[in-house]
């Protein structure tokens, strides 16, 4: 029976298609269960791909249920948004009147950010508003104790070993709200006309590749792609499949091994280390949130392409960018996008500001009073709006200029916030605001703005990468004080000595040839890059097969017992 299980594993097929859920059962993408699972989707995809509505609900399905398996219950939340959005949709679409239209999006957006609030925010605002208040009150998840009470504590997905604390939302909530957000916002605009088929929009939001972790699809990109006839062709393919393998090897090899055996050792206890020690673990830091969400896309969209859908590119060599606009063009695209298109435009963009301007900023302004119960602050703003009111009849076109940095910096605390309720998001966003409206006014007077010779380049691309990296101390360490205590680190003991580099060099060896080569990959020409692509879409088949499982021979031999999840899995 042993060899009958090794060709056909049994055991993992029942793994597959059992009840039990949560992190440990789950079908992502590092997981050998998941490619069994994948295996037997495609097959059954290759009998009904050219019925357009057989594949949307068939893909629905296992959408839902590779979303159940990771999630349980709260498989039931994704598909109330799902519905409840559509209807929106089709409301916004049919209203008679502008009035009507306007107060139907208004209660879609209100709807979709509450539900966001609900699950994200919940615990950061009871925690902050106990602080400043001393109140004791708890949070209650109404939804996970009615869940559990009628369906047993098995009924919601059990937190990774490696992540601290109960996660007590839903999978990708952040990603597919603001898909759902977009849909409607684009049927008002007028900009597309709302999906006539439920399960057709269903596909659209629960598509497995992307749900999860995106990239964030817009409605106006995805939705003409499901009445579209399946194409692949041998190119497609074998594109696809180093798309695939790609995102494994930044994944597993560069991602997993840097963050079990460097990353966290020195994060969670940085007074352990001379200071320069938390200078190369924020740099490794860098390439491995990087190597993990590049991954994450690199596969979402090759598995999209086999199964002729086209998702857009998330990342496109962000270390190269040689200033802090180019880095935020760069590095997870369809946020980005998202953002500028729905937040920093409706707000007045470059143009000026808009009422909605005043009601962010002033929200701001209180939220951050709120969590840090630093009321001082208020002196800071009253001194501002006082700086504010003489520079509009001091200097001219300085409305438009203040509510342009205003619209910018509102976006990016809002960016930074979409990642999760902490203070540390707040700020890292912030500081992300600041450096680009800085740029902003030195790219100006900037004596090497236009100059292209390698020095100058080089060290644009150093300084940006730094910032960067030094912006994640807030991002990569949790609590309120543990940004402080790597920074006094970093300032007061750096204690470099050749011989204590040497040291650390001698005991992380492997960590930083990591380094080293993930870094060179990624700062390829991007015409080397398309190369080697070239050359593997032209080999014959059994060679790309025989070259592929090598590969992943190698790959799987750095998989560590820990086996951390996709950073964004938590966003």
């Amino acid at each position: 029976m042993d060899w009958i299980n090794n060709i056909f594993p049994i055991e993992r097929f029942a793994d597959i298609f059992s009840s039990e859920i949560g992190f440990g059962n789950k079908l992502v993408f590092t997981e050998f269960n998941f490619w069994l699972f994948f295996i037997l989707v495609l097959v059954v995809f290759s009998f009904l791909h050219k019925n357009k509505l057989a594949r949307s609900v068939f893909l629905s399905i296992i959408s839902l249920y590779i979303y159940f398996k990771t999630s349980g219950l709260f498989l039931l939340i994704l598909l109330l948004s799902i519905a409840v959005n559509y209807l929106f949709g089709r409301r916004i679409f049919n209203a008679r009147s502008d009035l009507r239209r306007k107060w139907i999006i208004a209660f879609s957006a209100i709807f979709n950010l509450l539900l966001l609030g609900y699950f994200k925010y919940a615990i950061f605002f009871t925690e902050s508003f106990n602080e400043v208040f001393h109140t004791n009150y708890e949070v209650v998840n109404h939804f996970i104790q009615y869940g559990k009470s009628w369906f047993g504590d098995d009924a919601f997905a059990k937190p990774a070993p490696s992540l601290i604390g109960q996660i007590i939302l839903p999978v990708g909530v952040s990603f597919f709200t603001f898909q759902n957000i977009s849909y409607t916002v684009d049927i008002y605009r007028k900009e597309i006309e709302p999906v006539k088929n439920f399960f057709h929009y269903t596909f659209f939001v629960s598509f497995f590749p992307q749900l999860v972790m995106g990239p964030i699809v817009r409605a106006r990109d995805f939705i003409p792609q499901i009445t579209q006839p399946f194409v692949l062709n041998r190119t497609d393919f074998s594109w696809s499949v180093i798309q695939i393998v790609k995102g494994l090897v930044k994944k597993v090899v560069i991602a997993d091994f840097l963050v079990v055996h460097f990353i966290n050792r020195i994060t969670e206890n940085p007074e352990a280390y001379p200071g320069f020690v938390s200078v190369l673990a924020m740099w490794a830091y860098s390439l491995h949130i990087y190597a993990d969400f590049s991954g994450y896309t690199d596969i979402a969209i090759g598995l999209s392409r086999l199964m002729g859908f086209e998702l857009k590119e998330n990342f496109n060599s962000p270390y190269k960018a040689i200033n802090v606009a180019d880095f935020w063009r760069r590095w997870h695209k369809s946020l980005g996008s998202w953002l500028r298109d729905y937040l920093y435009i409706p707000l007045g963009g470059n143009r000026g500001g808009t009422i909605g301007s005043y009601i962010a900023i002033l929200f701001i302004f209180t939220f951050l009073i709120f969590i840090t119960g630093w009321y001082d602050l208020l002196y800071i703003y009253g001194g501002l709006t006082i700086l504010y009111v003489i520079g509009l009849f001091l200097i001219k076109d300085f409305k438009r200029f203040v509510h342009r940095d205003l619209n910018l910096l509102i976006t990016m605390v809002i960016g930074g916030l979409w990642h999760g309720a902490s203070e540390n998001f707040v700020i890292w966003g912030a500081m992300n605001g600041i450096a680009l409206i800085i740029y902003k006014y030195w790219k100006q007077i900037s004596p090497y703005e236009n100059k292209t010779n390698f020095f100058v380049h080089f060290w644009k691309i150093f300084l940006t990468f730094n910032f960067i990296t030094f912006t994640r101390i807030w991002f990569k360490l949790e609590g309120d004080g543990a940004p402080n205590v790597m920074l006094d680190q970093m300032w007061n003991h750096f204690n470099f000595t050749w011989d204590t580099f040497v040291t650390v060099l001698t005991t992380y060896q492997a960590v930083f040839w990591i380094m080293l080569g993930g870094f060179i990959i990624h700062w390829l020409p991007e015409k080397i890059k398309k190369m080697y692509e070239g050359w593997f879409i032209r080999m014959p088949l059994a060679m790309q097969a025989v070259s592929v499982s090598v590969i992943l021979l190698l790959m799987y031999q750095a998989i560590s017992s820990e086996a951390p999840p996709f950073v964004y899995l938590m966003f």
